[in-house]
């Protein structure tokens, strides 16, 4: 199974709604809304929304279909207007979670343009020669992990549990930006290794992009003294790796740690961040 091959059969997590909006906790696996990638095999998250609220639903903003997590919708078009222009003018704070190969440095913020990627159906009109986009990102590292597990020429397998804050909003910005720096994604079939990714599928039967979309952060869009603060949590294989690696909540056997966890923040602060995202 592949991260396009995923099908969604059970209702939306919803994290948020009122009058105004509504705030789902987006699968792994699921478009954002129809595309033209995904040959209309599957339903979209509007789609689905649309059918479980029974009334219209508009797009704000969009995760790549292999990420999970907080994806805002308006519920009427006036309200569309005021959060497209919030996410526009870059009012909002985006927060990821992730498992990147290596040992991540601490901090760094990756201020490296982009070239915009062109899909072959759908941008087969765009023009080729535009310029690389700005594109930032801050990065922060919350522990390390190796695992007595030999990969390629190495004996070990070195793994981070790392955090993103985009501040523009490019086309698979955090992987690109990761892969980069040497700390692709795990799971990543278009920017990530190949050798990792089917360790993790023939050893743990994990068969996603390891990105979550955790925490987003935004003003009401009616109530302007009321700060929105959506979190969606991690669940499934990426809950159980996330608990495995960097909590040492694992049997040895089958994550052969050797060492650490190396908690690159203090221990506490990430079992709270972990517990908090936990479903």
């Amino acid at each position: 199974m592949t991260e396009a091959e995923v099908t969604i059969t059970h209702p939306l997590t919803i994290v948020y709604q009122d009058d105004c909006l509504i705030a789902i906790n987006k699968p792994e696996g699921m478009m954002t809304h129809k595309s033209r990638i995904a040959e209309d095999r599957d339903p979209s998250a509007m789609e689905v929304l649309r059918d479980q609220l029974g009334q219209w639903v508009y797009p704000i903003h969009r995760l790549d279909r292999a990420t999970s997590g907080v994806l805002i919708f308006a519920l009427n078009q006036e309200i569309a207007r005021i959060l497209h222009r919030r996410f526009a003018e870059g009012e909002v704070d985006k927060q990821y979670l992730m498992v990147t190969r290596g040992h991540a440095p601490l901090n760094v913020t990756v201020d490296r343009a982009l070239k915009e990627r062109k899909d072959r159906i759908t941008d087969k009109d765009a023009r080729s020669d535009k310029a690389p986009q700005s594109a930032l990102t801050e990065i922060k590292t919350w522990a390390h992990v190796t695992l007595d597990i030999p990969l390629g020429r190495y004996q070990t397998s070195r793994f981070s549990l790392v955090s993103a804050s985009p501040k523009t909003g490019r086309r698979h910005q955090i992987r690109r930006h990761l892969a980069g720096l040497n700390y692709p994604l795990i799971g990543d079939t278009t920017h990530g290794r190949g050798e990792l990714n089917r360790l993790f599928r023939s050893r743990w039967a994990c068969h996603r992009l390891l990105l979550a979309a955790t925490d987003l952060t935004i003003k009401h869009p009616v109530d302007e003294g009321k700060e929105l603060k959506l979190q969606a949590p991690i669940s499934g294989i990426m809950k159980q790796i996330c608990q495995a690696f960097f909590l040492g909540m694992s049997h040895q056997d089958q994550y052969p740690i050797c060492e650490g966890p190396t908690w690159v923040v203090d221990p506490q602060s990430l079992r709270h961040r972990l517990a908090s995202l936990n479903a």
